[in-house]
């Protein structure tokens, strides 16, 4: 990738007919950038960049039990299961959280990944499946409620993410001098 190319962002958000949510975004890094890059260290990036990229709201606290994304050190907002590999990465099953749907906190996962592409790339993919949001509130939310997901949670992970990709980027050495997001279709659904 040239210093002048932008960084290319894949991206898909989207309610499901059951009212889950998929998101879906990865990048393309050239395998000088990528070597040695593996789920594992991807998930270790992503933990040591959330505190930065939510200004601190947001931190990490891994125990023997899992992971929690807790607000201001103390509310677990998303909490997850010890990672789980799986063909190409690692899966963190959701396990509760303020967030989190209580009678759906045994359902949904964050997977990251790292899968080698034709041309010398390697493909670092994050992804949330079957989470079912505590602001939808239900399996048929209403119209404001979706409204009300989109323009915060759903927003603002989006926007976590592509920054993390970039900042990914930017760390292993890469010069985009921008980042372009390029809407994919992986999952049916409603775009949220």
């Amino acid at each position: 990738m040239s210093a002048k190319a932008p960084l290319q962002i894949a991206c898909q958000q989207v309610l499901q007919e059951d009212s889950s949510v998929f998101s879906i975004q990865w990048t393309d890094l050239p395998l000088e950038l990528a070597q040695g890059m593996t789920p594992q260290r991807l998930l270790e990036a992503y933990l040591t960049a959330i505190r930065r990229l939510t200004w601190g709201l947001i931190q990490p606290d891994q125990t023997a039990e899992g992971i929690a994304f807790k607000l201001l050190g103390c509310v677990p907002l998303l909490c997850f299961l010890q990672p789980v590999p799986e063909a190409g990465g690692l899966s963190l099953r959701i396990c509760g959280g303020l967030l989190v749907q209580r009678d759906q906190c045994d359902r949904g996962e964050l997977a990251f990944c790292c899968e080698a592409k034709p041309d010398s790339f390697v493909r670092v993919t994050l992804r949330l499946s079957d989470y079912c949001p505590l602001l939808l509130g239900s399996q048929r939310p209403s119209v404001v409620r979706r409204w009300l997901y989109r323009l915060t949670q759903a927003t603002l992970h989006r926007l976590v993410t592509i920054r993390f990709l970039a900042r990914l980027y930017r760390q292993l050495g890469g010069t985009a001098k921008r980042v372009q997001t390029v809407q994919v279709q992986v999952q049916q659904g409603r775009n949220t």
